[in-house]
Parts: structure tokens; sequence; C-alpha cells
């Protein structure tokens, strides 16, 4: 039967997607479910595994049917995760021993305090590229291993530590592979991007033994095939990728300086900056965009905690809108958000401050203030926070990018994509597809079994829908910036002195 499908399994922080592509890159079909979000303390942020799976099968299941294709006809399957979230499981029974420890979850920030206290701060940034904070896996493999005291456990080799993609691919595939691609594995702290491998001096910061951690392998290779029970047809897996490399890939680009910017539950902008590694000098960090053939190619990127969960916590606690596309309406009838600044530091603030402490604070409200004016801001509060990962970049690369390609769910509210432009002085080019997180797992799963022969031939595939040229006035786009960095700072001034 002519293989005439590509599909993407995109593993998200809230809901996990299932998207089918033609080879041209044309969007067949998708479907999605959510899933429970536990905070059993504080800034402690929890998934239930079995959710997880469940979702993701359920929806792939769902995309084939609305798509009305024989299963047999999908060439490759791509997997696409949230990152960071981190889950141990046994060997055995398959059974996770605890909840996914997801990445916004700030429980591990003392064991990042006291690490960064013994000086070992420049040793980790070194070898892997970030920045020592709760974000990332190190830290909660090594509060699991210590919680449940499962340190024998781990080093007699009884079990397995993933991060979404290893799960997935554990449980999908047959033969139970314990896997992991470059890009996820370049995001636990634990891996040396000069060597490309697993860092023996890493582990015993962390005292994490190295018989728990799994292969890691190349971006696109055929990993296995989908177990028959799921869709009654083994398909090939072949390609597993972070969803932010796997969006910077699905916006094609692969030219040095080329950046996108993701606006999902958090925002994520990565920059290709080539084949060498790169440290750099404005606290972004540096990662594994993709491996191909063995060969990495890496990127800046800078992350921001609370982006489109922004407008979740306006809808959800706040009750100011019903849905996030409710908010462009929102801003859009008030001239401006009447001085007030939201800095939605709800878990802390990322790249380029990285405040494990700041939390969320809303200034310059007067008794006008209005629901529809903090709408505006809590949306503006996005488009500054990008800005200054931009800033970040262009210092650490020396030059401005020509446009900024964008996508995520938000990327498609008008208001936000022009202030986005406004506030940068920068082109903003929105695809064809915004769904381009499970774009690249599908191009990068057809390249695996080589439906596509080249990079420049999945160039091909990419399309501009829109572009949104700035129209402020550098006068008020240095006011608005100043204004920002001053509710910055009032942010910040919350975490001192938490004693």
């Amino acid at each position: 039967m002519n293989k005439r499908y590509l599909v993407a399994l995109d593993q998200g922080t809230t809901s996990s997607r299932a998207v089918i592509f033609t080879p041209e890159g044309k969007l067949m079909a998708s479907a999605s479910m959510e899933f429970k979000q536990h905070y059993p303390k504080p800034g402690w942020v929890e998934h239930d595994p079995d959710d997880i799976l469940f979702s993701q099968v359920e929806s792939l299941r769902s995309a084939v049917r609305k798509a009305k294709i024989n299963p047999a006809e999908i060439a490759s399957i791509g997997i696409t995760n949230q990152r960071e979230t981190t889950l141990v499981w046994d060997r055995k029974s398959g059974k996770c021993l605890y909840n996914a420890i997801v990445w916004q979850c700030r429980r591990t920030a003392p064991l990042v305090e006291k690490i960064v206290a013994e000086g070992k701060s420049d040793i980790i940034t070194d070898k892997t590229g970030l920045i020592p904070d709760a974000y990332f896996s190190a830290t909660k493999i090594q509060w699991i291993l210590d919680k449940l005291n499962l340190h024998e456990r781990a080093e007699n080799g009884e079990l397995c530590f993933g991060t979404v993609d290893s799960f997935l691919a554990w449980n999908l595939v047959k033969g139970h592979p314990h896997v992991t691609d470059a890009t996820n594995a370049s995001r636990t702290m634990l891996y040396n991007l000069h060597t490309q491998s697993w860092d023996d001096e890493l582990l015993n910061i962390f005292n994490i033994p190295r018989a728990i951690l799994p292969q890691v392998v190349d971006t696109a290779r055929i990993m296995g095939f989908l177990d028959d029970e799921i869709l009654g047809v083994p398909i090939p897996v072949g390609a597993l990728v972070g969803d932010q490399q796997s969006a910077l890939f699905g916006q094609a680009c692969f030219k040095t300086g080329m950046a996108k910017n993701t606006y999902g539950t958090g925002c994520f902008m990565l920059m290709n900056i080539g084949e060498e590694f790169k440290k750099s000098e404005n606290r972004l960090v540096t990662t594994t965009a993709w491996r191909l053939n063995g060969k990495p190619t890496y990127a800046f990127e800078g992350s921001i905690f609370m982006g489109g969960a922004t407008m979740q916590w306006l809808r959800d606690e706040l009750k100011l809108i019903s849905s996030a596309p409710e908010s462009e309406e929102a801003a859009l009838s008030v001239p401006d958000s009447g001085g007030a600044y939201l800095v939605p530091a709800f878990t802390g603030l990322g790249a380029p401050h990285w405040n494990m402490y700041a939390r969320g604070t809303i200034v310059g409200m007067t008794r006008g203030t209005n629901s529809a004016q903090i709408v505006r801001a809590a949306l503006e509060s996005i488009a500054y926070q990008s800005k200054d990962l931009l800033d970040a970049m262009v210092a650490d690369l020396g030059s401005l990018p020509e446009s900024l390609k964008v996508d995520g769910g938000a990327s498609a509210n008008r208001f936000l994509m022009q202030f986005q432009s406004d506030i940068m002085n920068v082109k903003i080019i929105r695809p064809e597809v915004l769904e381009t997180t499970a774009l690249g797992a599908a191009l990068l799963a057809g390249l695996a079994v080589g439906m596509y022969k080249s990079l420049d031939e999945i160039a091909s595939v990419w399309e501009a829908q829109d572009e949104f040229n700035p129209k402020m006035k550098e006068e008020d786009r240095h006011l608005a910036l100043k204004a920002w960095q001053r509710a910055v700072r009032a942010a910040l001034y919350w975490a001192e002195d938490r004693e």
C-alpha cells in the first residue's frame, strides 16, 4: 500500500495531540485531549503518567479516524514532547514510581541553590550549555531518587529515567526501547554537548547512576515500530525531538541566525547558531537543535515560563475571559493598558533573569484600571518577555535577524503579533501551518524513512501566511520598554529577603 502520510504525536504540557500531514506539509487532520494538572504544593506541578499515555494514544486514534485513512498508509511517526518533564519507572513492569514532575515545577530550587553554592555552576554551563535551574531534569531525578530511597535500585539497573519522549517510546514502540534523542538529552543538565554523551562528572554532581539513563540517538532515526495493538499495523517511529527544537525545524530555520518564537504554554525563542558550540554571554542557554547522522546543530534558546499559561490564568482563576481567543477582542477594546504592567512570574522568571523566586506582579494600576486593560497588559507581557530574549540573542550573535518566525496557539492573535513586531522593531512572519511543532516532528520522521532527501527539500515545504511590520514610534517604544524593565525589577524585588 502507498505510504502517503506522516504523523506527529505532540505531547504537550496541558494536552496531547496527534496531527496527520501529507508529504507536502499540508495538515490533513488533528485531534487533541487535555489532561489534568496537579499542584500538590505551591510551585509544584505534576502529571499522572497514565494520563499522558492515555491521552496520546486516544488522540492518535481519533486523528486517524478523522482523516479517514488506512493506518497502513502512514509512512512514519514522529514524537515531539514537552521537555525536561521527568519520569522514573520500573524496568520490568513499566510502572512509574512517582508522578511526572513537570518542567514548570520549582520544588527542586533548594537543590539547585546547594549546587550553585558549591561552585558547580561553571562546570555545568561549560559542559551542557545550560544555566543551573530547577527547570531542567537533573534535580528532578535527584529528588525522586532521594524521596523514594531508590538509589540502590537505580544502581542495579532496575529503573529507567526518561523525559516524555523516552516514556512514550518505551510504551508505544515494540520491544520497549529505552532511548532519548540528543535534543531531549541536552535538556537534562547531564549531557555533555561537546562529547555528545552522558557525562560522569555531571552524574556525580547530582548523584545519579548512569544505569538509569536512556541511550541517546539521532533526532531522525527509526527507533522501532509502533505496537500494532494501537492502530492495527506496525508503523515506523522515525523521530524523537523536543517540542521547541521541533518547531525550529518545522519553521525551516536551517541557516545560522534564523530564529523562531513559539507561543505555547510557555514561550520559547530559538536561534540556529550552526554546527559549533557557542556559550551565551547573556544568560541564554545553548542547546542541541537537532542531531542528524551523528552531527549536531546548535541553537541559543531563551525560555519564558508563562506565555499561553497567562491566558489560562486570566480564564480559569480571574475569570476575565472565557476563552483565550477572547483576549484579542478585550485588548483591542482599549487604546492601551492604562499604564498597567503585568509580570507573570508565577513560577519564577526564565531567561535572561533566571530567578526561581520572583513572583507575579501587576504594577501601575489606578482606580480606573479595568479588566480589559489587565487582559491587554497580560498579552503585552508575552511580547515584552520575548523582546528581552531577542535582545540577549542579538548581543550574543552580534546582529539582528531579518525577521522572526512565529508559531504556536497565541501566534493566531493578531493584536499580539502586531505588538510583538512593534516592540521588537522587527518583521514577524507567521507560517501557513501554525502547527510547526507537529510539522517539525513529522518532517523529521519523513527524513528518517527517506521521504525527503535533504534539508533543502524540506525547506521547500514551508510557506509564509502573514507578515507584521513595526509601526510604533521609536520614542513610544523606548518609553514602553523602560516601564517594562521597571515592572520586572518589582517582580525581582519580591524575591529578595525571603527569610
